[in-house]
């Protein structure tokens, strides 16, 4: 696989674009995209590929251009990026026969995440007598009186171990593609630089004033939004990780007490994703449909919806566990939870992984080429 394969009509497009852009250098210090953009004089389609998972969306390019449509030019940067970034997510996925789930990607999500929920509603009933399904349970094991120990915890490790591999095979792929010197992807100091970048939202807030909207004012919401989705998506996974310490290191039984760290940080974390997730999909309504995609929304609502309603039957799953609907709403926190792991991959999820890949190598061009990006 190399950056010189047969050029489909976006990278050609990107390529015009970018080069209009490098001429005019009027957006330098928008966001990481142009900055990256002088340093080349000539664009591979490695280059565009890696400079379209750099671009965060904010749109400001769009409405600062003179040369946007209806001008001649029609110069879309945002629109085209967008496009160009989600042809990367289908050409670099792994494994490769799996690339055509991010066709219609919306649909296919949403029907994959269903029967995730349906199979393990039909595993349980098959298997389980409905009158424990439908009792009451208090104290410790209590989940485990529905769903077996081995398999809740054995058919979630496989499933995160496949999407684990496949998200790390796949920026794998995307580094070779675009000509990325593997050595760069391990370095600290690099890694280091992009984790404070993602944290920080650095790159979101265009020239400074956060990201377009329809009446074309600015604003910083669709970054805040975005930092409660990632904290809360993290205090969730340290949620899940402190619960397994608990149970195979201290041998301490789910369900936990409502002071414990695993459901203090998993209440914090769920609420943060509801929030998240509806502030964002506000914002994208609210936003000026020009610079984007219409082809990618369905893409990014039906992750959006996934991630509140698992945020949303787990939140539920705490706070009636010692009631008769603990086992309904269990088995379908667990089906939910299934489809969004196996569906990761293949999802608006991995434009984070990809995004992260792209901030290290910029972090390593920044060093190679130290002048500053003037980014606030």
């Amino acid at each position: 696989m190399n950056s010189e394969e047969a050029e489909t009509p976006l990278v050609k497009e990107a390529r015009r674009i970018m080069e209009v852009c490098n001429s005019c250098r009027y957006c330098g210090g928008f966001c990481a995209v142009f900055p990256a953009m002088e340093l080349r004089r000539s664009f591979s389609r490695g280059d565009l590929e890696y400079l379209s998972n750099l671009c965060h969306n904010c749109t400001s390019c769009f409405h600062a251009c003179q040369y946007a449509p209806p001008q001649e030019f029609d110069i879309n940067n945002p629109k085209i990026m967008a496009e160009l970034r989600a042809e990367t997510y289908e050409k670099y996925a792994w494994p490769a026969p799996l690339a055509k789930l991010f066709h219609r990607n919306g649909t296919v999500m949403s029907l994959i995440v269903a029967f995730s929920v349906m199979a393990v509603l039909i595993l349980t009933f098959m298997l389980q007598n409905k009158n424990v399904i439908f009792s009451a349970y208090q104290g410790a094991n209590s989940f485990y009186q529905i769903i077996p120990y081995n398999v809740m915890i054995g058919v979630p490790i496989v499933i995160m171990a496949f999407s684990v591999f496949a998200l790390f095979m796949g920026v794998i792929r995307f580094a070779r593609g675009t000509d990325w010197k593997m050595s760069e992807m391990m370095n600290p100091a690099l890694v280091t630089r992009a984790i404070i970048d993602v944290l920080l939202l650095r790159y979101l807030g265009g020239a400074g004033d956060g990201c377009n909207y329809e009446d074309d004012t600015f604003s910083h919401k669709r970054r805040y939004f975005h930092q409660t989705l990632f904290f809360g998506f993290m205090l969730c996974v340290a949620s899940t990780t402190a619960a397994a310490i608990y149970d195979h290191i201290f041998h301490w039984p789910a369900p936990y007490p409502l002071t414990s760290f695993p459901v203090v940080s998993g209440t914090l974390g769920g609420v943060g994703l509801l929030i998240g997730t509806s502030g964002l999909f506000w914002t994208k309504m609210k936003r000026d449909k020009r610079p984007l995609s219409e082809s990618l929304l369905g893409m990014d609502i039906s992750f959006m919806l996934v991630l509140f309603l698992t945020s949303l039957s787990g939140l539920l799953l705490l706070f009636m566990r010692e009631n008769t609907m603990m086992g309904s709403l269990l088995i379908l926190h667990l089906g939910l939870v299934a489809g969004l792991f196996i569906t990761l991959p293949y999802s608006k999820f991995v434009h984070a992984i990809y995004r992260f890949a792209a901030l290290v190598r910029y972090a390593g061009e920044k060093r190679s080429n130290p002048r500053g990006d003037g980014i606030v």
